[in-house]
C-alpha cells in the first residue's frame, strides 16, 4: 500500500463507530460536523495520540520515563504517521515571567542584539533578562508590579495578638502560626497593638533571633521567630502568586496594595539593563511598542552591523504580524492573551521551521479570528502544506472548510448519534452533498427582517481601558446586541471589563476554562447530581454518601473511577473496564436502592432528553432543561466532563447560567466550537432570553449572528493603537450600507454569497 496517506482502521476512540479512513499526506485536510460528532476522537484522540507514541518508543527507557505517556488509542491499525505537532486551544497560561516575547523566542534575540550593540553594555545577554538575577529590578524580582503590604487592614490597632489583632485567617487565633507571635516573651500579647513602643512595635514587624515553641498535630516544634511583615511577604507577596490557589489569593488581595514597581516603573529590568540604548530605544521600550511598530524601528536601524544583528528579530516580528498580532506587544503577559491569541502564537514558532514531511493539527485555529483575520489564517495553513507537511484542521468557519484540498465530515448528530463518516471528498462537492455539513452551506440565512425596539440602555462613559479612546455609547436593553470588531479592536474590553464592571450582578459566560476531571459529570456541573442523591438518599432513609462514586457508594475496586488505570513504568499505560462494577463506579448493593424504577446508575447513565420526562420535582427538571435548551439533550448525565468536546463544555458553561436570575446577560463569543447548525440553536435560545425580557450582549465575529443581532456596535477600525473606537452602531440592515467598517465589508460579501447561490 502506498505511504501517501494516513490509513485508519477500526477507530473506536469514545463516540466512533469502528471507523476506517485515508487521509491524504501534504494536502490541507479539515475535518467537520456538528459538535461532539467525532472529529477531535479522529484528529486528535487517535492520530495525534498514536504518532505522539510512537516518536516516544524510539527513546530510551530513561528519557521516556520522564515524557508525557500515551495510551494506545482504540483502533485496529494506523499506518503511514508522521510526526505530529499539535496546536490546540488550550491556554497558554504561563506565570506572571511569561510574556509574549518569551513564549515567541523573540526576547532572547533582543538581548542578544543589545548585549552586542547596546550603549553602555550591560554585559552577556542574561543581563537584560528579567528571569535572571542579573538583569532583574532588584525591587520586584523582574515581575514589573509590586504587591505592598497594607498593615492598616491587616492589624487591628485596638486589639491584642492574643485578642485576634492579625485579621489574616492564616494567623487566626490558636493556630500555629498564630502561636508564632503569641508565644515567645518578646513583647506583651495581652495589650493592643496600637500601644506597643517603637521596640516592640519593631520586635513585631521584623524581629529575629528567638527560638519559639509550637504545638500543632505533629506534636511540640521549636521554630526561629519572624517578624510578622518578614513573614507575610515570604509565604504570600515575595512569590509567584498564581501558584496559590484562587481563594488564597483573594484573601491577600484583601490586605495588600498593588501597582507597578516604583523602581523600575513596571519594566522588570534594573537599571544598567534600562540604560542601555540602541539609537536611543532601550529593549524595555521595544517590549512595550506594538509588535507592527517594533519592525518599522528594527528595519530603520542605520548602523550596517546592528541591522544584521537585528534582522532576525525582525523576521519572528514579521511572522506575527502577518498572522493578525501586530497590536500585541512583547511584554503583555501570556495569561491575559485570549484563546485565539494563543492559539496563534503558537503557530508562529513553526513558521520559520525548516522540518519538512510533518503532521500538524489544529484545533478551530479560527476561534476569536474576525473574518478579516481569517484570510491571514488561510495564508498560514498554506504556506504550512507548500513547505511539504500534512495539516489536519478540525474547524467549523466556512472560510477555513473552503480552502481545504480534502474534506472529511463526521457525523450525523453529536454524541451517540455520530461516529461515523457521512461525506469524503473535495468543498464543491461538499457543497451539494447529503451530509449535515452539506445541508448547513446551503442553508442561507438572510438579515433579521424585523428589529425588536429597545426599552432602555445601559450607559458606558468615557471609557479608557488598555485601547479604548474616551468611548461613550449606549447599550440598548431589551434587545440582542452584537459588539464586534478585528482582534485586538477593544470589543471585549469594552463588555468584559467595562460593562462587567459597571452591571456585577450580570450573567456572564466567558472563555475562562470549565474545570473538568473524570469525576466531573453535566449533571454535577448544571447542580443536578447533589439534589438527586438527596432524594434516594430520602427515598431509602440512608446516608447520601451512598449515592455518589466520590463517597461511600464507590467501587473499592476501582474508587468509583470505573476504570482501572495500570502504569507499565517504561512502557505505555494501560486502562481497562473495571470488572468489579462492569464500569458503572458504584458497588453492587448500591443498584437495590431505586427511585421511580430506577437506580443512581440508570439514572447518571440517562440522556438529558430522558431524564426530562423521568423528573417529576421542577428543581431537577429546570436545570436538565437547560441541558436540551443549548443543544446537549443527547449527552448523558454521568458522562466525564474530560470527555467532551471544545464547544460541548462551552454550552454546557451557558447551560449553568440559564436558570439563574438576572435581567443582563454578556456572553463572550459562544459560538466557539459549534457547527453551523448548532449556530441556529444558540441564536434560539438567545432570542428566548430576550423575548423572556432580558438583555442580551454578545461578543462575537459569526456572521450568522450578526445578521440577526437587534443592535449592532463596531469597534475599529483596526486592532491596538489602530483600534480602539466605536466605528458604527445600528441594526443589522443599516450596517450592510456602511463604509467605513470592515465588518460590513464581509456581511455584504456573505450576503452576494448567498445571493448567487440562491439564482444559481
Amino acid at each position: 500500500m502506498s505511504n501517501d496517506s494516513i490509513v485508519i482502521t477500526g477507530a473506536r476512540e469514545h463516540n466512533l463507530k469502528n471507523v476506517s479512513l485515508t487521509i491524504p499526506k501534504n494536502r490541507i485536510v479539515v475535518f467537520t460536523g456538528v459538535s461532539g460528532s467525532g472529529k477531535s476522537s479522529i484528529v486528535f484522540d487517535t492520530i495525534a495520540v498514536e504518532s505522539q507514541r510512537q516518536l516516544n518508543e524510539t527513546f530510551p527507557m530513561f528519557v521516556r520515563n520522564r515524557m508525557p505517556k500515551h495510551e494506545r488509542p482504540d483502533a485496529d491499525s494506523i499506518e503511514h504517521l508522521s510526526t505530529a505537532i499539535v496546536v490546540d486551544q488550550r491556554p497558554v497560561g504561563g506565570n506572571s515571567r511569561s510574556t509574549v516575547g518569551t513564549m515567541t523566542d523573540v526576547h532572547p534575540l533582543l538581548r542578544v542584539l543589545f548585549s552586542r550593540h547596546g550603549t553602555p553594555s550591560a554585559g552577556p545577554s542574561n543581563h537584560y533578562s528579567f528571569n535572571d538575577p542579573h538583569g532583574m529590578c532588584p525591587n520586584c524580582d523582574g515581575l514589573g508590579r509590586t504587591v505592598r503590604l497594607d498593615l492598616a487592614k491587616l492589624i487591628d490597632p485596638t486589639r491584642s495578638i492574643q485578642g485576634g489583632a492579625i485579621r489574616h485567617p492564616s494567623f487566626a487565633v490558636g493556630g500555629w502560626q498564630w502561636q508564632l507571635y503569641s508565644h515567645h516573651g518578646l513583647y506583651p500579647t495581652d495589650v493592643p497593638v496600637g500601644e506597643f513602643t517603637a521596640e516592640q512595635r519593631h520586635l513585631f514587624l521584623h524581629g529575629t533571633g528567638a527560638k519559639v515553641e509550637i504545638v500543632n498535630s505533629n506534636g511540640r516544634h521549636h521554630i526561629d521567630y519572624e517578624g510578622f511583615v518578614d513573614r507575610f511577604e515570604r509565604l504570600y507577596l515575595k512569590r509567584d502568586t498564581s501558584a496559590l490557589s484562587e481563594r488564597s489569593r483573594e484573601t491577600i488581595a484583601r490586605y495588600v496594595t498593588e501597582g507597578p514597581c516604583p523602581r523600575c516603573e513596571g519594566a522588570r529590568l534594573n537599571a544598567a539593563a534600562l540604560a542601555s540604548r540602541i539609537e536611543g530605544h532601550s529593549i524595555s521600550d521595544y517590549a512595550a511598542m506594538e509588535i507592527g511598530d517594533l519592525v518599522d524601528v528594527l528595519t530603520r536601524i542605520e548602523d550596517p552591523a546592528t541591522r544584521r544583528a537585528a534582522r532576525p528579530a525582525a523576521v519572528a516580528l514579521e511572522r506575527l504580524v502577518a498572522i493578525g498580532l501586530g497590536y500585541l506587544n512583547l511584554d503583555r503577559p501570556t495569561s491575559t492573551v485570549s484563546g485565539g491569541e494563543g492559539q496563534r502564537l503558537k503557530m508562529v514558532r513553526y513558521l520559520g521551521s525548516s522540518l519538512t514531511g510533518l503532521t500538524y493539527v489544529f484545533d478551530e485555529p479560527s476561534v476569536g479570528l474576525h473574518p478579516r483575520d481569517v484570510v491571514r489564517l488561510n495564508d498560514l495553513l498554506t504556506r504550512l502544506r507548500d513547505k511539504g507537511n500534512t495539516v489536519l484542521v478540525v474547524e467549523h468557519d466556512l472560510d477555513v472548510i473552503a480552502v481545504a484540498d480534502h474534506v472529511v465530515d463526521v457525523g450525523p448528530g453529536a454524541g451517540i448519534h455520530g461516529g461515523t463518516i457521512t461525506f469524503e471528498g473535495t468543498f464543491e462537492d461538499l457543497r451539494v452533498a447529503d451530509s449535515p455539513t452539506g445541508h448547513a452551506l446551503r442553508r442561507l440565512t438572510p438579515l433579521k427582517p424585523e428589529f425588536r425596539t429597545p426599552t432602555g440602555a445601559l450607559e458606558i462613559r468615557g471609557a479608557n481601558a488598555h485601547n479604548l479612546r474616551g468611548v461613550d455609547v449606549d447599550i440598548p436593553t431589551g434587545v440582542l446586541s452584537v459588539v464586534t470588531g478585528v482582534a485586538g479592536s477593544g470589543k471585549s474590553t469594552l463588555i468584559t471589563d467595562v460593562l462587567v464592571a459597571a452591571h456585577p450582578d450580570a450573567v456572564v459566560v466567558d472563555q475562562s476554562g470549565v474545570g473538568k476531571s473524570s469525576r466531573s459529570t453535566p449533571a454535577s456541573y448544571v447542580g443536578v447530581l447533589d439534589l438527586v442523591r438527596k432524594l434516594f438518599a430520602k427515598a431509602h432513609g440512608v446516608d447520601v454518601g451512598l449515592f455518589t462514586f466520590n463517597s461511600l457508594g464507590a467501587c473499592p475496586e476501582c474508587a468509583g473511577r470505573g476504570v482501572i488505570h495500570t502504569d507499565m513504568a517504561f512502557m505505555d499505560p494501560v486502562t481497562t473496564r473495571c470488572e468489579a462494577c462492569r464500569g458503572r463506579r458504584f458497588k453492587d448493593e448500591v443498584l437495590a436502592y431505586k427511585l421511580r424504577g430506577k437506580s443512581i446508575v440508570d439514572v447518571l447513565a440517562s440522556t438529558a432528553e430522558e431524564a426530562v420526562d423521568y423528573f417529576t420535582e421542577k428543581a431537577l427538571r429546570t436545570r436538565v432543561e437547560t441541558l436540551v435548551a443549548v443543544g446537549l439533550g443527547y449527552l448523558t448525565l454521568g458522562q466525564p466532563l474530560s470527555s467532551l468536546s471544545g464547544g460541548e463544555l462551552q454550552r454546557l458553561k451557558l447551560a449553568s447560567e440559564l436558570h439563574k436570575t438576572g435581567n443582563v446577560y454578556i456572553l463572550d463569543e459562544p459560538t466557539t466550537g459549534l457547527h453551523m447548525s448548532d449556530v441556529d440553536t444558540l441564536v434560539r435560545l438567545l432570542d428566548r432570553l430576550v423575548d423572556a425580557g432580558n438583555t442580551v450582549v454578545v461578543v462575537e465575529h459569526n456572521l450568522d449572528v450578526i445578521k440577526r443581532a437587534d443592535h449592532v456596535l463596531d469597534l475599529g477600525p483596526g486592532g491596538g493603537k489602530h483600534g480602539g473606537t466605536v466605528v458604527f452602531e445600528g441594526t443589522p440592515a443599516e450596517l450592510v450600507k456602511d463604509e467605513g467598517s470592515v465588518t460590513a465589508q464581509f456581511l455584504r460579501a456573505a450576503l452576494e454569497y448567498a445571493e448567487r447561490a440562491r439564482t444559481s
